[in-house]
């Protein structure tokens, strides 16, 4: 396991974590604190009184003492650990948090009540800070960070991550049958299937079915997967030679038609538009790369 530590202020480290072929992640000194976790590609499960599954843009927050070791279901992850000394942030906290009222007792009471842990699912505005943290200028990245971290743990004292339903109010089964749900369609976009039949097919209720994957994944079976199709397409047109009907069969449109309708609301082109600026953009970059 790769780990780079940052301590950004006394008492809070931010850490950036990278696996390869690993099966588990260590937890690493274990001392009175508090964790944040936040998975940013691969997965992670921690087996604590409530099982606890981590998929990208999920966030899990609890002390320190109370984790062991994660498994990782794919062997690769990918993602940050920020770490919270209590005694430190009360004591001495960053000067843009002097009075705020938030403490680290604040935030297990609301991310880890009763020191039960729990995943979230980040919200847009915390996953872009997460996803922000491994940009910014090189020569002000430290600065950049502390910026974000902060701007972080004022979101998180709002209850901004936590305006989603917790996914651990859901049977740690159910939560797996909606990841079968969702590994099938993404998996497959050619195909197409009703939520009566998905329904039927793994014996779930079809409102169940919906809110959950709603909870899970952020957004509704059909947009979420509409995303996906999308991009698969935009990744066809740009790389490949085939047609666009044939793109459309492989993305779970019969009609080429409804296809360029759909791809054109999502993206703003139409496919060959998006397949031509692509070329053009493909040609000035080996222009610019024989200067």
């Amino acid at each position: 396991m790769e780990r780079i530590d940052t301590a950004l202020f006394p008492g809070i480290t931010l850490s950036r974590i990278q696996t390869q072929g690993e099966e588990v992640l260590a937890p690493g000194e274990n001392q009175e604190g508090i964790v944040l976790h936040y998975c940013q590609s691969g997965q992670a499960d921690w087996s604590l009184s409530t099982p606890v599954h981590l998929d990208p843009g999920d966030f899990l927050l609890t002390s320190r003492n109370l984790l062991g070791e994660a498994s990782l279901p794919g062997g690769d992850y990918r993602g940050w650990m920020l770490r919270l000394d209590r005694e430190v942030l009360e004591r001495n906290p960053p000067e843009p948090l002097c009075g705020s009222g938030m403490t680290g007792e604040g935030l297990l009471a609301r991310y880890s009540p009763r020191g039960k842990p729990a995943a979230f699912s980040a919200e847009p505005g915390l996953r872009q800070i997460f996803e922000s943290l491994s940009a910014g200028p090189a020569a002000y990245r430290l600065t950049f960070r502390k910026v974000k971290v902060l701007e972080l743990l004022v979101l998180l004292a709002a209850g901004e991550g936590s305006r989603e339903k917790r996914l651990t109010e859901y049977p740690a089964e159910q939560v797996e049958i909606i990841r079968q749900i969702h590994d099938r369609l993404t998996g497959n976009l050619s195909e197409r299937c009703s939520i009566e039949e998905l329904s039927r097919q793994y014996l779930m209720n079809p409102t169940t079915l919906k809110q959950m994957f709603k909870t899970v994944y952020g957004t509704s079976i059909a947009a979420h997967i509409r995303e996906h199709r999308m991009e698969a397409a935009a990744s066809l047109l740009a790389r490949t030679d085939m047609s666009i009907a044939d793109i459309a069969q492989c993305v779970g449109y019969d009609s080429q038609s409804r296809f360029s309708a759909a791809f054109k609301a999502y993206y703003g082109l139409l496919p060959k538009e998006y397949r031509r600026k692509c070329a053009s953009q493909e040609i000035r970059l080996d222009a610019s790369t024989l200067d």
